[in-house]
């Protein structure tokens, strides 16, 4: 094969094509380089790319340069990068928080309550911080779990109100904090307190204030379960089994149950005895979180 670039074949009109030639052409003059450029518009919208690409690349961070003003890169004549645009914008939010933050420290509860900016503050931040710190045990909506107490509805352990609930997230339940509340649920058949046989006559009479008509009603079924509960049980579930916040003690009649409400778990209960760790949170949240967090957490169950 050769390769003709004599002038005899340059510019020859093609006849199959109606196309011009290039003048090049191989294998003795048999094939032949027909002259198809590129369309005028393609051409035009190529050199526009090419000097919208320069001008994009002087004015705008581009150029991978090591510690370079826009992290990584050059930062351009027009000093514009999105980190910039980021720490902007963030620094508009912190700016409105601020504002926020400066009534909400400086307000009681009973204001937060009646304000409305200030409650919906305080309840967005909380939700926030839940989900960071307290969705693992009470769940993302706060409905809890076996041994970690539902926080929609309205049976508090220690107290509902918001100063109840932020020393509960402050001090923790059972924490290593000197401030913590501390009450446990003793094992009455592991530290052989009680016979079995009592211990089965308590799990009957318990079960019975919340299925058989009330404590009372439970007490005439069940006399000797009610004489072991007076004796052993009182004094944190108080004389009706209606619980003693001060000690922690539940409330046995409202069928709401921390580990599960059935015979053998509550048989469990009473023979083991419980006493689940709520952690302090003051060391871990700064103030504003934890109030942030004592409003939302109210709000979940109506608090009292």
């Amino acid at each position: 094969m050769t390769d003709d670039h004599s002038e005899d074949h340059k510019g020859r009109l093609d006849k199959e094509t109606g196309v011009h030639t290039t003048g090049h052409s191989w294998d003795g003059g048999s094939l032949e380089e027909l002259n198809n450029p590129a369309p005028r518009w393609w051409v035009w919208m190529y050199i526009l790319c090419t000097l919208w690409a320069i001008g994009y690349w002087v004015i705008y961070p581009s150029w991978p340069v090591p510690g370079g003003e826009a992290r990584g890169a050059i930062e351009g004549t027009a000093g514009y990068s999105t980190y910039k645009e980021l720490e902007k914008s963030q620094a508009e939010i912190t700016a409105r928080q601020a504002e926020y933050l400066g009534a909400f420290r400086s307000a009681s509860y009973d204001d937060i309550m009646k304000s409305e900016k200030l409650y919906k503050f305080a309840t967005t931040g909380g939700a926030t911080a839940f989900k960071d710190n307290c969705a693992t045990c009470h769940g993302s909506g706060g409905s809890g779990g076996p041994g970690f107490p539902n926080l929609n509805d309205d049976d508090w352990i220690w107290g509902g109100t918001i100063d109840d609930i932020e020393q509960t997230i402050r001090y923790g339940i059972r924490s290593n904090h000197p401030e913590t509340r501390f009450n446990m649920m003793t094992a009455f058949g592991k530290d052989e307190i009680l016979e079995p046989e009592e211990i089965n006559q308590v799990v009957d009479f318990v079960l019975g204030i919340s299925k058989e008509g009330g404590f009372e009603a439970s007490a005439a079924k069940h006399p000797d379960g009610a004489e072991v509960f007076a004796y052993n049980c009182t004094a944190c579930h108080g004389e009706d089994g209606k619980g003693i916040r001060e000690m922690g003690g539940p409330n046995l009649t409202d069928a709401i149950w921390l580990y599960g409400g059935d015979r053998d778990t509550v048989y469990e209960t009473v023979y083991g005895g419980r006493g689940g760790v709520m952690q302090a949170w003051t060391d871990r949240l700064d103030d504003d979180t934890i109030r942030q967090l004592a409003v939302y957490v109210h709000s979940l169950g109506g608090g009292e």
